[in-house]
This record gives C-alpha cells, sequence and structure tokens, in this order.
C-alpha cells in the first residue's frame, strides 16, 4: 500500500498543542458544569439539561488513543457503534443500526452530514482530525424541534476547538499493524482580533479478512486539509472554516476500486445585542462526490443558510429561528441499482419557536414546534415538551413528550433494481415520512464529590415505518411497519483517588415491530437494523506518577438477531509517557482479548476486526 510515503513525508514534522488539563485537574463538580448547547441551542449547564446527554471531552479521546471519528464515538455509552470493515461503521442511537441508518442526526460545527440520498452518513468519508476537537455532545432521543427531521434517535453534534486555543505548530505520527496515521497543523494569529489554523492528515487503513476466512479488499488511502479563522470583536464574531479530502478503497475484485473526495467551507457570524437578545447566522456549501461502480455514483451539492435569534423576556427565553436547504444530486447508475430520475434538486424550509421557562428557580420547562417543508411531503409538524426539576442541589428529574419524524430520502422514493427495466424494485412513490412519537424520563445526580450518574428510560411508538412490499411483477417501497421500542441508558462516574477515575454505561433496548394490517413485505421487520439487546462498557483512567497514564476500557456487546452476530468483549488499553514537556508517546492495544471477531453483517461476507497495536508520538512547543 502507498501508505509509508505519506507517513514519510510527515515524520519530520513536530509541535503538539499543550495537552488538556490533568485527569485529577477537572473535578465531577467542574464536569456537571460543562457547557453544552445541543439540548436547547444556547449555552446551558450539563447538570440542568433535560435530556439523555453524553459528553466526550477532548480529554476524553486523548486518553483512549482513538484515531478516527467512529471509534471516538464508542466512548459514548448512549450510541450503537459496530465496525463493518476497515473504513465503513453502523452507528445508531435507539436501535435501527445497519449500514444505511438514517434515524441520527450528525453535525460537524453546524454542517448536517448526513446525505440526502439515504439520510444517513457515509462514515468512510467523515474524517476529523481528533487533536482540533474540543468536545462531542451526543443526545440520544429526539432533537427534531431544534434540529428538524432526522434528529429522530439521536443527535451526534461534534464541536471542534476555536482557532485562538490551538495555535503554534502540531504533529502526530503513529503507526500499527492495523492501520497508520500523520497528522500537522500550524495555527497563528490574524491581527489584534483574529486566529487561524490550517491542517493537514492522512491515514491509511489495512484491509481485513471475512468471517469465513476469505480476504476482502476494504482497506483505504484517506487525506484531508482543512483551516479555520475566528475573529472575536464588534460588530460580533465570525468563523469561517473548510475541509476538502479524498480517498480511495483497494481495487475489488467486483467493482474495482470506490474513490471518495469532497469539500466544504462554512461561515457563522453571531452577536451579543444590547437588550441581553442574541443573533447567529450561518450558511455552507458542502460537496462530496462517491464513485462505487458497484453500487452507485453520486456527485452532491448542498447550500444550507439558517438564522436563530435568542430573546429573553422575564422568565422566558424565546428562541426563534428559520432555515433554507437546497441539495443537488446526481446519481449514475451501478450494477445492482438505478435512480429515476438520476438528477434530482431537493428543498427543504423550516421555521421553529422555543420558549425556555423558568417557572421557579428548580423547575424549567422547554416548550417548541417546528414546522419543516420538503418537497415529498409537504409541511411536518415536530413539537416537543421538556421539563426540568432541581429536586435538590446537584440532583434533576426531567421528563420530555416530542413527535419527530424521518423525511423520505431519495432511496425511498426513486431507486430501481436491476439498472435496466423490467425492474423487480420498483421506488416508493408514495412513501410517507415515518414518525416516532416519544416519551423520555431520566435522573441525573452527584451526590457526593466523587460520584455521578445519569438513568435515563424511553418509550418510542413508530408508525409508517419502512417496507418492502410485493406488487405485480416486483417489489415496492412503502410505510408498512409499526411497533415500539423500549429501553434503558444508565452511565456514571467515580473518582476514588485524585488521580482515578472509574466509569462505566449500560444500556438496553427491546424492540417490538410487526406488519400493519395488509402489508405484504415478505421479510418484515429484520430490515430495519440489527441491534443487541444490551451493551455496557467500564472505564478506567490511572495516573501512575506525574508524566505516566493507563486507561482501560472494557465493552461487552450483546449478540445480533439478524443476521445472527455472536456478542463479543473487547479490551483496550492505553499507555501513555510525557517524556518531555514537548514529547509524548503511547501504545495502544485494541480488541486485545481475541485475535479478531466480528461486529456486523452475514457471516459468509463480514468482516472479522482484528487485534490491533498502535504507536504514537505527539510533539510539541
Amino acid at each position: 500500500m502507498k501508505q509509508r510515503r505519506v507517513l514519510a513525508s510527515l515524520l519530520a514534522a513536530a509541535a503538539f498543542d499543550a495537552p488538556a488539563a490533568d485527569l485529577a485537574d477537572l473535578s465531577l463538580e467542574e464536569l456537571g458544569n460543562v457547557i453544552v448547547t445541543s439540548v436547547t441551542g444556547r449555552e446551558e449547564r450539563l447538570s440542568r439539561a433535560a435530556a439523555s446527554i453524553f459528553v466526550i471531552s477532548a480529554e476524553d479521546i486523548r486518553r483512549a488513543g482513538v484515531r478516527t471519528l467512529p471509534e471516538a464515538l464508542r466512548l459514548a455509552p448512549n450510541l450503537q457503534v459496530a465496525r463493518i470493515d476497515a473504513a465503513q461503521y453502523a452507528i445508531s442511537a435507539r436501535g435501527f443500526n445497519n449500514a444505511i441508518s438514517n434515524k441520527l442526526l450528525v453535525l460537524i460545527d453546524g454542517r448536517t452530514v448526513y446525505s440526502p440520498l439515504f439520510s444517513g452518513v457515509f462514515w468512510d468519508m467523515q474524517q476529523a482530525m481528533l487533536e482540533n476537537v474540543e468536545r462531542i455532545e451526543v443526545i440520544s432521543g429526539p432533537g427534531a424541534t431544534l434540529w428538524g427531521a432526522n434528529a429522530v434517535n439521536g443527535v451526534i453534534n461534534v464541536i471542534t476547538r476555536a482557532a485562538g486555543d490551538t495555535q503554534g505548530l502540531l504533529a502526530a505520527v503513529g503507526a500499527g499493524n492495523r492501520d497508520q496515521r500523520a497528522a500537522v497543523r500550524y495555527g497563528g494569529r490574524l491581527g489584534e482580533a483574529g486566529s487561524y489554523r490550517v491542517y493537514a492528515k492522512a491515514h491509511p487503513l489495512e484491509n481485513t479478512r471475512t468471517a469465513a476466512g476469505g480476504s476482502l479488499a476494504d482497506g483505504w488511502q484517506r487525506r484531508q486539509a482543512g483551516f479555520r479563522a475566528d475573529w472575536n470583536g464588534q460588530p460580533g464574531n465570525f468563523t469561517v472554516q473548510g475541509d476538502a479530502y479524498e480517498g480511495d478503497s483497494e481495487v475489488r475484485p467486483v467493482g474495482g476500486a470506490v474513490q471518495t473526495s469532497g469539500m466544504n467551507v462554512l461561515g457563522r457570524w453571531s452577536r451579543q445585542l444590547a437588550n441581553g437578545s442574541d443573533l447567529r447566522v450561518q450558511a455552507y456549501y458542502d460537496r462530496t462526490e462517491r464513485k462505487d461502480n458497484l453500487l452507485l455514483q453520486e456527485k452532491a451539492d448542498i447550500v444550507d443558510v439558517e438564522v436563530q435569534h435568542g430573546i429573553p423576556l422575564g422568565s422566558h427565553h424565546v428562541r426563534w429561528g428559520a432555515g433554507y436547504r437546497h441539495a443537488s444530486s446526481e446519481v449514475a447508475s451501478g450494477t445492482i441499482f438505478r435512480f429515476i430520475p438520476a438528477d434530482q434538486n431537493l428543498n427543504w424550509a423550516s421555521v421553529f419557536v422555543q420558549d425556555e421557562i423558568r417557572l421557579t428557580p428548580e423547575i424549567d420547562v422547554t416548550l417548541g414546534v417546528k414546522l419543516e417543508h420538503n418537497d415529498y411531503t409537504g409541511v411536518e409538524i415536530l413539537p416537543s415538551a421538556r421539563i426540568g426539576w432541581m429536586v435538590a442541589p446537584s440532583r434533576l428529574l426531567w421528563g420530555a413528550l416530542s413527535r419527530t419524524v424521518r423525511a423520505p430520502a431519495r432511496l425511498d422514493r426513486e431507486i430501481f433494481a436491476p439498472p435496466a427495466a423490467p425492474f423487480i424494485i420498483n421506488g416508493g412513490p408514495e412513501f410517507k415520512s415515518e414518525v416516532a412519537r416519544v416519551a423520555e424520563i431520566g435522573y441525573r445526580a452527584q451526590p457526593s464529590a466523587k460520584l455521578s450518574y445519569s438513568i435515563a428510560a424511553f418509550h418510542h411508538d413508530y408508525d409508517r415505518l419502512r417496507s418492502v412490499e410485493v406488487v405485480p411483477g416486483g417489489f415496492v417501497i412503502a410505510n408498512g411497519i409499526e411497533g415500539t421500542a423500549n429501553g434503558y441508558e444508565a452511565w456514571g462516574t467515580f473518582h476514588p483517588l485524585p488521580t482515578w477515575r472509574l466509569s462505566a454505561g449500560y444500556t438496553t433496548l427491546h424492540k417490538d415491530l410487526r406488519l400493519k394490517p395488509g402489508s405484504t413485505d415478505p421479510v418484515g421487520p429484520s430490515n430495519l437494523g440489527n441491534d443487541p439487546r444490551y451493551q455496557w462498557m467500564l472505564r478506567s483512567a490511572f495516573d501512575l506518577a506525574p508524566r505516566h497514564a493507563l486507561d482501560i476500557m472494557i465493552r461487552r456487546v450483546g449478540g445480533l438477531p439478524t443476521p445472527n452476530v455472536p456478542s463479543y468483549t473487547a479490551l483496550d488499553v492505553r499507555y501513555g509517557w510525557d517524556v518531555h514537556p514537548t514529547v509524548e508517546l503511547s501504545v495502544v492495544g485494541q480488541n486485545l482479548l481475541d485475535s479478531s471477531h466480528s461486529e456486523f453483517g452475514a457471516f459468509t461476507a463480514r468482516s472479522e476486526i482484528p487485534r490491533s497495536i498502535f504507536l504514537n508520538v505527539l510533539v510539541r512547543k
């Protein structure tokens, strides 16, 4: 593979920004005061956020030793993360997990990254320089009033650091038996009020083997570069940022290599007004291209504009906003599928209003509704109500009721197979939005300076889920499945020593899906995701000495029913050593309990995820 040439070009780069504060420097009280924005759209303390939200910090990412965004998301106990092969992942919250999961909204610095093709994320195209990430806010449960359709089962909001927090020269280089990685970044000043950073990275991935013992050509070469600039002051704060990337897989026996490329640029302006209100305007352009001769070849151009205005009115804080999104999608036929029409223009327009009401110093109520228009089903109404009650200091009882939808995508309406008539799959011309009505209740507490925990229970009532109905001459996509999903989510942190932190998480899920009366779907709900009934994790972060750290994570994932994937237990260990104030060495072992295991897919074709060892060097000035 070509990765060694890429690594050699970056080995000489030096410097890594000053590490995050030592683990002992962040108390549980400070963790409760972490500021989040994904629940209400404005800054609030995590301890008062009335939602099932977990925050992955920059320190969590560094100490876990992960190299990709999907692997960082494993740190959130309220997500299901299954690795499909070397580069592809199935990621969801509260079920419906598969390679084309479509009920999870993912944002990177406010830019929505799901594809208009299927309302999901191509995870092999979503790269991020993890040293730039400030935190990842993970909400399990609906967020449609604020974020819109497709925020059905959860929201992932990746927030990167301001350019002023990434000054100086940075380099990271590492190699292991399954992947290699190199990255370089430089940040500087732009006059008295501005800062900037530029970066470049490369991350080659090795091929995997199938569970049946065959070889897979699923290794990847991935490269990305980008920038961010921030100006703070009058008449407001302004950010402009962008990325460009490309990647190509190994040449497959059928269909050849998969090639991906894209670029994006985003601008955001915000201002605190004299009356205490705030105003934010954001716009971005995103272009993606995917060439896969076996499945499809797509080019998509997306333009998105939104405005939000927050107004304090006594005990109320009213936030309203409007947005417009346009996507131009061009799809060339593959060996298996065809989209008719091949070229499509899609538009979404929305307006929302949300009122946060402080009934008493202890009780907050948030009421909101969003109206969102799409070209397939017209106007969708997305209401929600949340209540948070501080029953005692550092103890929050919360509940929520929501209605949300997953709006149709091109895959639901316009997919045909085979590529030439007569077609067996004839699209879904009458496909309507999938609907979820959701009830949640949760409790978050910090009973002592050493212990904090969160627990939530949820009930999702689904209607009009996607089915494949038998019609004369073949099949058509329709809304023939309904049912419920129930479960629990719990996690906590215990700090037995100033230098030792223990964390744990546990989730359960029970889905009861069924065909609606009159449905002729021959397969049924098994096509709507493959989910474990339970999963748990334990993490230990221990500062052995002022310059030595040991991190251990063990996780257990229950078996998947259809197709059957056995349950597995994985052990990851990282040892880090600050050999100098400017140099850190670390060695990371992943999946150490077995030589390999499967996480997703049918037996004959699925990848075995192997044990890996990775040595990393960080140099900083």
